[in-house]
């Protein structure tokens, strides 16, 4: 299988036109993140060089003489150093020989899709104009076709009754013989026509297209096999694997692996090295008691009258006091807290201290406590000794051995540093915790723990609520100041916007309603549709999640020069505003005069545009009515705006900058058709009657070239301009498609001028316009009479299907008789399309001149 075989029909045309310009795309995403990336490594090569300079900057360098620690580190920046080196050189790479590359192959790959588009395109053209010969002798041949039939018929007619002779019967003949010989060269030109054709399109499509499919292939193959090229020189620069990396890398881990902890202090050691501490003595100042008579001596305790109850109510408290300090030590808490295994900080002493400061204060009550039992317990007679031994020398001086590995847990208290720490946060909070922005309600929070304070600077965000509350001035900064900016599409509905917003990066700002409130939205293109509302401060500024401004104008070109995300959610970026449609028009542009009628969606008024004072018909929407109805409202906008035939009514714009929303038409002076024809019943002639059919039939031909299925067609849908021509109007049901089905039921469906197959089935094509263009040449010659007249719509359903069709108004030609029928052919097949009914009623047109 190949481009040959596989990709001759025009839908694979396209789609290999889409897959170009992916692939261009493509080129241009991975040129631009290159580029990026080039700048982005250069960046980093940069900042990683400045650092490694003052990284070996050290400060107090000579206090780290000897030191490993300081070596290697040194020798890491110069590893690094040389990393950022390598990592310039390969963002040099990647610009000098990967982008260019990029760029020569961009640049041959759109050649090559223009190119190729412009080969495929003279190859349709052929194709057409092989077709457009075909066509064009075939309606010459059923135009001839037509004339033979008519000149036949009146001369069998004249025949019949003038006998056999006579002036009369003569002209007749030699029309008919006229008609007769063109009709048979005409058959001979369309014989040899198709056996020419025939053979050049067997060439086009056997050769020539085959051929063109295979060299797209080749190209196509050669391309990737570059782009290949590429990509795996992408990789080869970008490859941090290497074995330059690897060298510094093994350098790195060298300078790592020569410190050694234990020698790491050897050379401070030496060259700092002092004797151990002395002792603190704690001894008794002898000069207190010398005026003491002798009644108290140095470290003795004095055990008389005088202190005995003391020393025995201390003596019980102490060793109150020291049995509740042992056995806190010995708590199983205590034990399993010193015991962990988990993994502590060695800079946690809180632990440490609080073991030393138990063991100190055991040591000092079990000290107190045996020199005054031992003091009582010398009491062996009446008599008071004068005291006992109260040296406290060595109570401090062993100090107890405590195991760092056996440092107590952090249980979650505050060390005397965290604790002050604290105190200064609990006095003041809201400075010393960092303030953080709550963009849903403007409120600045201290922390979890603080209570919430409103920020200096920044105001409470509350929604757009419409423009009524604003002062003037900032009325003509919102709503007033959007209608002169290009990207305002006013009141446009959301689906119309999702219909404009087509590339990633697209946006425009239109107004909508909810709730009776009246919002400024932006919608953007960016994965998918997002839409922002706009939300404005009590100062009367606006924003999204940014700064504020003023204006409208002024934020949304703050976000659109400045590439931010409109929020950081969404991270959509502002690229390209969609401007105004020309056929948009602003409201105020035109002046209402007279209510002229009423549509479906709502009144139709006579109007004027200030501009050029042209009268104008507009037809207006309830402001009301769901977003779902105004969408099929601007529909038949949306469709005119493409068409440009005198038998359709032409389109001058809409109206979507405010409420309510308009569509402003051609002025058609004679109203509807259907009215036209009951109010000069009397005076219309044949003649004017079959201008009117041929009139349709031009109008429907040119929408059925436009695949456009009206759906709709009947005499009340027609209009009557200058000089009787008629104009098909109402495109409010109307669908750009060659098979339109139905699939929300038979709601407000005209039932007597619908064909069988779309009220049954619910399947809409052109076929079925046919059938209605059959219904309405009955109302042009019944001059305004009601189709099926006495019939429900159910009943006339029934009678159609078993069969039924309606008898010829009076007057009417046989021939257009003969072309209501079969346009009433109950299998959509069997219709004949609107080209050839347009020769039919122009032929007789001609006749009847």
């Amino acid at each position: 299988m190949g481009f040959s075989t596989s990709l001759q029909g025009q839908a694979s045309h396209e789609a290999l036109l889409g897959r170009q310009d992916a692939e261009i795309k493509l080129l241009e995403t991975m040129r631009r993140c290159l580029t990026t990336k080039v700048k982005s490594d250069r960046e980093y090569a940069s900042t990683i060089s400045s650092l490694t300079a003052q990284g070996k900057k050290i400060e107090r360098n000579e206090d780290l003489v000897g030191s490993l620690i300081a070596q290697s580190w040194r020798d890491i920046m110069d590893s690094i150093d040389q990393t950022a080196k390598l990592i310039k050189l390969q963002a040099d790479s990647i610009e000098n020989i990967v982008i260019d590359q990029l760029s020569a192959l961009y640049s041959e790959r759109r050649r090559a899709r223009k190119l190729y588009q412009e080969e495929q395109t003279w190859l349709n053209n052929q194709f057409q104009q092989l077709t457009d010969d075909v066509s064009r002798k075939k309606m010459e041949y059923q135009k001839n076709l037509e004339m033979y039939k008519l000149m036949r018929s009146r001369f069998e007619e004249h025949y019949v009754k003038s006998g056999r002779g006579g002036r009369k019967l003569d002209e007749v003949r030699e029309k008919y013989q006229k008609a007769c010989r063109k009709l048979h060269l005409t058959h001979n030109e369309y014989v040899l026509l198709l056996g020419a054709v025939t053979e050049c399109e067997h060439d086009l499509r056997t050769c020539y297209l085959p051929s063109l499919l295979h060299r797209q292939q080749a190209i196509h193959q050669e391309f990737i096999t570059s782009w290949k090229g590429i990509l795996q020189d992408i990789v080869k620069y970008s490859d941090f694997t290497t074995e330059k990396f690897l060298e510094i890398h093994v350098r790195m881990q060298k300078a790592i692996d020569s410190v050694k902890p234990i020698e790491e202090y050897r050379d401070f050691i030496e060259k700092h090295r002092t004797r151990p501490a002395s002792p603190i003595r704690f001894t008794f100042d002898e000069n207190l008691v010398d005026d003491t008579s002798g009644k108290l001596s140095p470290n003795k305790l004095t055990v008389d009258n005088l202190t005995i109850d003391w020393l025995r109510s201390r003596l019980t408290e102490l060793e109150t006091s020291f049995k509740t300090t042992q056995q806190n030590r010995q708590s199983p808490q205590f034990l399993q807290e010193n015991n962990s295994d988990s993994k502590i900080s060695i800079l946690d002493y809180s632990r440490e201290r609080e073991e030393l400061r138990l063991r100190c204060q055991e040591k000092k009550l079990q000290r107190q406590v045996d020199v005054i039992r031992g003091a009582l317990n010398e009491l062996g007679c009446e008599e008071l000794p004068s005291g006992c031994d109260l040296s406290m020398e060595g109570s401090f001086t062993d100090s107890p051995t405590i195991s760092k590995r056996n440092t107590i847990p952090d249980s979650g208290l505050f060390t005397l540093r965290r604790n002050q720490r604290f105190m200064t946060i609990f006095k003041s909070p809201f400075k010393s915790l960092p303030a953080i922005n709550d963009s849903k309600n403007g409120l600045i929070r201290a922390n979890s723990e603080g209570p919430t304070v409103k920020a200096d600077n920044v105001p409470p965000v509350v929604p757009l609520r419409g423009i009524s509350h604003l002062t003037n001035n900032q009325k003509s900064n919102s709503n007033g100041g959007l209608m002169e900016e290009e990207w305002f599409h006013g009141v446009l509905p959301r689906e119309e916007v999702v219909r404009l917003l087509v590339n990633e990066g697209d946006f425009l700002v239109r107004e909508t309603t909810r709730n009776d409130e009246c919002q400024i939205v932006l919608s953007v293109c960016w994965d998918g549709h997002k839409h922002f509302i706009v939300q404005t401060t009590p100062e009367g500024h606006y924003r999204f999640e940014g700064p504020t401004f003023p204006s409208i104008q002024e934020l949304i070109r703050h976000q659109w020069l400045s590439s931010l995300p409109v929020t950081s959610r969404s991270g959509a970026i502002l690229k390209t505003p969609i401007l105004r449609e020309r056929w948009e028009l602003n409201n105020d542009d035109v002046i209402l005069l007279e209510k002229i009628g009423r549509g479906n969606f709502g009144d139709v008024y006579k109007a004027q545009l200030k501009t050029c004072k042209t009268e104008v018909a507009v037809k207006t929407c309830k402001v009301t009515l769901p977003d779902e109805q105004k969408r099929k409202f601007l529909q038949e906008g949306r469709i005119l705006k493409q068409y440009d035939h005198p038998n359709i009514v032409k389109l001058i714009g809409i109206c979507v900058q405010k409420q309510p929303i308009m569509i402003v038409m051609e002025l058609v002076p004679g109203g509807s058709l259907l009215t036209y024809l009951r109010k000069n019943s009397g005076t219309i002639t044949q003649r004017e009657q079959l201008r009117m059919c041929k009139d349709a039939a031009a109008g429907m031909r040119y929408l059925e070239s436009k695949y456009c299925i009206h759906r709709d067609l009947a005499a009340r849908n027609c209009l009557v301009g200058y000089e009787c021509i008629v104009k098909i109007s109402d495109f409010g049901m109307s669908r750009e498609e060659e098979e339109y089905i139905v699939s929300d039921g038979m709601k407000q469906i005209p039932i007597k001028w619908t064909a069988p197959e779309a009220l049954n089935f619910g399947k809409y094509t052109s076929l079925c316009d046919v059938w209605s263009y059959g219904i309405l040449t009955w109302e042009i010659f019944s001059k305004g009479g009601n189709p099926y007249s006495g019939m429900s719509n159910s009943q006339a359903r029934e009678k159609i299907d078993a069969g039924y069709r309606m008898p010829a108004p009076d007057g009417t030609p046989d021939e257009i008789y003969r072309l209501m029928l079969r346009c009433w052919e109950y299998e959509p097949e069997k219709r004949p399309h609107f080209d050839q009914i347009y020769i039919v009623v122009e032929t007789l047109s001609q006749a009847y001149l």
